[in-house]
């Protein structure tokens, strides 16, 4: 519990879980060891302790945040509770967004194969695939 005018420091995963970066403690503690997380561009331990000021990358999937930890929490709470303990870089911001702007101009997985293959052409690709058949 954290009172005011006091900062409690709290273990990275922990507080990865209460700012709704993951589902999952386990889930935290998964990002960490692959090394998803890092600290002033350091790879980090799951039992890393946090306290405001520190800038975090983090990579989830497809997108990268860079955050400035403004508070802690060791309980998870509303997601608005939860944007009220980091704030994300600009950069970061701006970079999601183009890559985010990039995924949706892309085309779809597939679009370059055409039509679907008839069932001749199953046909073929299985005898290219088995000519012992």
């Amino acid at each position: 519990m954290q009172h005011e005018g006091v900062i409690e420091p709290v273990r990275v995963d922990r507080w990865l879980w209460a700012a709704r970066f993951v589902k999952t403690r386990a889930g935290a503690v998964e990002a960490i060891t692959a090394g998803h997380v890092e600290l002033a561009g350091r790879a980090i331990k799951a039992s890393r302790l946090v306290v405001p000021g520190d800038q975090l990358k983090i990579t989830i999937g497809h997108q990268r945040f860079e955050v400035v930890v403004l508070a802690t929490a060791a309980r998870r709470g509303s997601a608005s509770d939860a944007a009220l303990l980091y704030q994300e870089t600009a950069s970061s911001r701006a970079e999601r967004e183009r890559q985010a702007e990039l995924r949706r101009l892309a085309a779809p997985p597939g679009a370059d194969l055409g039509r679907r293959p008839t069932k001749r052409d199953r046909r073929l690709m299985d005898q290219a695939r088995h000519p012992s058949r």
